[in-house]
C-alpha cells in the first residue's frame, strides 16, 4: 500500500544520530524510515536538505484570550509554522488566566478555532491555589503549572502584572516559596512539572530604582534575584520530588545555583532562550527598548556561561518566551515605560541551528528545540522525534541557505523583535504538521483551525 507522503533522500535527525533516510507517512504518523521501499501518493525530494523534527516551543504567550490585538492563536501559530515550530505550549497569563478546568476548556475552544499547528497549555499556580484545583487542571490536560515570581496578580481580573510591588489594593502577590512547597507533593504525585519565572520578589523590591538607561535595568533586576529563586526552588524540589522547570535562564549565577541544586538531588529542568544566547547588554545601543525583557539580557560572561551549559547538556532546552506587544508599547515609550518582552517563535529553529553548527553537532538543535521539551512536558514519543509512531511533524531545512531576521518577513502581530538584523546560515524550506504542509519557504500555508490540543501522557 502506498504511503500518503514520502520525503526522500534527506539527512534525517533521528534520536541519537543524523542519517540518510526516506520518511514514510500515513494518516499523519511516521510509519517507517527505510530508504527506497514503497511509493507515496505525494513524494518530496529532500536531497541536500536536513529533515528535523518539528519544534516544540515550551514557552510562548499567545495573548489570547484577553489581548488579541497583541497576538492571537492564528498569528502566533502562523509565525510558529513559518519557522519550523509545529507545537506551541502557551503560558496561562491570558485574560482570564487558566486557573480552572472551565477556563482551560474555553481556551482550548478558542485555540482550536484559530491554530495552524498543534498546541498545549500551561495552567496558572496562584497564591490561593488548592491541591484539588491543581489536580483538576492536570486532569483536564495542562502540561503543568506556572508560577510567576517577581510579578503581581490582579484580584478581580486575574491578570498577571509586570511588577513585584503591590501598589494598589486590587493587586495580590504571586505564590511564594511557602505556597509552592505546600502544593509540591501533590504536583509531584500527579507527575506534573512546575514552571517558574525565577526572580526573587524580595530581591527585586530591594533593588528597585527608576530606569533611565540599560544599566538601571540590570541593576534593578540583578542576577542575584534569579540565583536566590533557583536555590530556594531547588531545595523544595529536593525535599518533595517536584520537577521544577527553570524557564528563561539568563545568568551565570542562575546556572551555578541550578548546578548546585542538581548535585543535591533537585529535579531541575533548565530552559534558556535565543536572546540570552545571541545578545548582551551591548546590543541596547542598537535595539533600544526592544531589548527590554524580564529577566534581562545580561553580560557577555553570562552569554558564554549559557552557551557552555547548552553544550554540556546542563541546559536541556531552548524556548523563546515569545511575548509580543503593540509597537507603541515598546518602540513608542521610554525604556522605563516600555513593556518587557519580544516575539521569537519564528526564529527559534534557525538561531539554534546556527549555534549547533558552531558547536559541531547539527542534531543538537533538534534535541534542544524538539526532543527535550517534548520529553520534559510528557508529549514524547508523539512529539519531538522522527521515528515510527510519532506524529509526522517535519521541518526541511537548507543548510546552504540563509535566514535574515527582518521586520517585513515576520508573521507575528509585533514584527519587531530582539533578534532584528541577525543572520543565520539556514533556511526553512518546508514544514509539515501531522503530514500536512503548513509552511513553504518561510511563509505559512493552510487554513487556521487545523491545530489540535496535545495532552501530556499520564
Amino acid at each position: 500500500m502506498a504511503s500518503d507522503l514520502v520525503i526522500r533522500g534527506g539527512d534525517v535527525c533521528t534520536p541519537g544520530r543524523l542519517r540518510r533516510a526516506d520518511v514514510h507517512v500515513s494518516g499523519g504518523v511516521i510509519t517507517s524510515l527505510e530508504p527506497g521501499g514503497g511509493r507515496g501518493r505525494e513524494e518530496v525530494d529532500a536531497g541536500g536538505l536536513l529533515v528535523l523534527p518539528g519544534g516544540v516551543d515550551a514557552h510562548v504567550h499567545s495573548r489570547d484570550p484577553g489581548f488579541p490585538e497583541k497576538e492571537d492563536f492564528a498569528s502566533l501559530t502562523a509565525a510558529a509554522a513559518a519557522g519550523g515550530v509545529t507545537t506551541v505550549v502557551d503560558m496561562p497569563n491570558t485574560l482570564p488566566a487558566v486557573e480552572s478546568a472551565a477556563v482551560f476548556a474555553e481556551k482550548v475552544e478558542i485555540a482550536s478555532s484559530r491554530a495552524l499547528v498543534d498546541f498545549g497549555l500551561w495552567g496558572l499556580l496562584g497564591v490561593t491555589t488548592r491541591a484539588e484545583e491543581a489536580e483538576e487542571l492536570v486532569r483536564a490536560g495542562v502540561v503543568g503549572l506556572k508560577a510567576f515570581l517577581g510579578y503581581a496578580v490582579r484580584r478581580r481580573s486575574r491578570q498577571v502584572v509586570y511588577t513585584p510591588e503591590l501598589v494598589d489594593p486590587d493587586l495580590e502577590a504571586p505564590p511564594g516559596y511557602g505556597a509552592i512547597a505546600r502544593l509540591a507533593p501533590a504536583l509531584a504525585r500527579l507527575g506534573a512539572p512546575l514552571a517558574v519565572h525565577c526572580e526573587d520578589p524580595d530581591v527585586l523590591r530591594a533593588f528597585a530604582r527608576p530606569v533611565a538607561g540599560y544599566a538601571d535595568v540590570l541593576a534593578a533586576r540583578p542576577a542575584l534575584a534569579e540565583a536566590v529563586a533557583i536555590a530556594a526552588l531547588g531545595a523544595i524540589s529536593e525535599q518533595t520530588g517536584l520537577a521544577v522547570h527553570v524557564v528563561h535562564l539568563s545568568s551565570a549565577e542562575g546556572l551555578a545555583a541550578a548546578r548546585a541544586g542538581v548535585r543535591a538531588g533537585a529535579r531541575l529542568v533548565l530552559e534558556t532562550c535565543p536572546q540570552y544566547l545571541w545578545l548582551t547588554d551591548r546590543d541596547f545601543e542598537r535595539l533600544g527598548p526592544m531589548l527590554k525583557m524580564y529577566p534581562p539580557v545580561r553580560m557577555e560572561s553570562d552569554r558564554a556561561a549559557l552557551l557552555e551549559g547548552l553544550r554540556s547538556g546542563e541546559i536541556a532546552r531552548v524556548a523563546t518566551d515569545h511575548a509580543p506587544h503593540a509597537d507603541r508599547e515598546k518602540l513608542g515609550r521610554s525604556l522605563d515605560e516600555a513593556l518587557p518582552g519580544s516575539p521569537g517563535v519564528e526564529t527559534l529553529y534557525p538561531s539554534c541551528l546556527e549555534i549547533a553548527r558552531r558547536q559541531g553537532d547539527l542534531c543538537a538543535a533538534a534535541r534542544w528545540v524538539a526532543e527535550a521539551p517534548a520529553r520534559a512536558l510528557r508529549l514524547h514519543p508523539r512529539k519531538g522525534v522522527i521515528e515510527p509512531g510519532a506524529d509526522a511533524d517535519l521541518v526541511l531545512v537548507d543548510p546552504a541557505g540563509e535566514t535574515r531576521v527582518a521586520v517585513a518577513q515576520m508573521h507575528s502581530r509585533q514584527r519587531h523583535c530582539a533578534l532584528d538584523g541577525q543572520r543565520f546560515g539556514f533556511a526553512v524550506r518546508a514544514v509539515y504538521s501531522r503530514g500536512e504542509l503548513v509552511a513553504r519557504d518561510g511563509d505559512p500555508v493552510g487554513e487556521p483551525g487545523r491545530g489540535r490540543l496535545v495532552r501530556p501522557t499520564p
